[in-house]
C-alpha cells in the first residue's frame, strides 16, 4: 500500500484548494498516523477516509473558521476513535519508525541511560505538546511546518516544544539547566 490516495478518488471534478491540500498534508499525515497506530496499512486506511471525507465535505470544510486546525482535529478524532474500536491506546513507544528517529535526537534531549523512559514521557504528553515533539524530533519537521499542518502561529510551535521539553526534564528527572535550543 502507497501513498498515492488521490489516485484512488473517484474521478470527479476535485477542488484545485483540496487537491493542493492533499499535495500539502497527506504525507505527513499518514506518517503521523502510522506512528500512533503502529501500522502504516491501517494508518493509510485511516487517512484514506479522512481524506475522502474532506474532500466530499470540502465546502463545508472552506466554511469554517480555521479550516487547516479543523482538518488537524479531524485526524486526531479519527486516529483516536481507530484505537479506540479496536481497544488500543497510542503506539508511539513500541513503533520502530520512532525508535529510530529518537536515536538520533536522544543527544538533543540529553538522555544517555533510559529511552523507554524518554518514550514513555513522551507518550505521556498530552494535546499540543505531544503533536509538536512527534512531528519535531520523531518525524524531523522545521517548526514552519509544524505550524503549517497544525494550523498555529510558529511562535506557538517554538512555546509548545519549549513546554514539552520543560516536562519531558522534569519528569525525567534532567537538570533543566541544560535545556535545548528552543529553535
Amino acid at each position: 500500500m502507497s501513498y498515492d490516495h488521490l489516485a484512488d478518488l473517484p474521478l470527479v471534478d476535485l477542488p484545485p484548494a483540496f487537491v493542493a491540500f492533499h499535495e500539502q498534508y497527506y504525507l505527513s499525515y499518514c506518517e503521523y498516523a502510522t506512528l500512533l497506530l503502529g501500522n502504516k496499512d491501517e494508518a493509510i486506511e485511516v487517512v484514506d477516509d479522512l481524506f475522502t471525507h474532506l474532500a466530499i465535505n470540502w465546502a463545508r470544510l472552506m466554511g469554517t473558521e480555521s479550516p487547516m486546525a479543523k482538518a488537524w482535529a479531524m485526524l486526531k478524532i479519527v486516529v483516536t476513535a481507530h484505537l479506540d474500536a479496536y481497544e488500543r491506546q497510542r503506539a508511539v513507544a513500541e513503533t520502530a519508525l520512532f525508535r529510530k528517529a529518537l536515536d538520533r535526537a536522544r543527544d538533543e534531549f540529553e538522555i544517555m541511560e533510559s529511552t523507554i523512559g524518554l518514550y514513555t514521557a513522551i507518550a505521556g504528553l498530552s494535546g499540543r505538546l505531544f503533536d509538536v515533539v512527534v512531528l519535531r524530533y520523531v518525524l524531523g519537521y522545521p517548526n514552519q511546518r509544524i505550524a503549517a499542518i497544525m494550523a498555529i502561529e510558529e511562535t506557538t510551535v517554538r512555546t509548545h516544544l519549549y513546554q514539552a521539553r520543560r516536562k519531558l526534564a522534569r519528569d525525567l528527572g534532567i537538570d533543566r539547566h541544560h535545556q535545548i535550543d528552543p529553535s
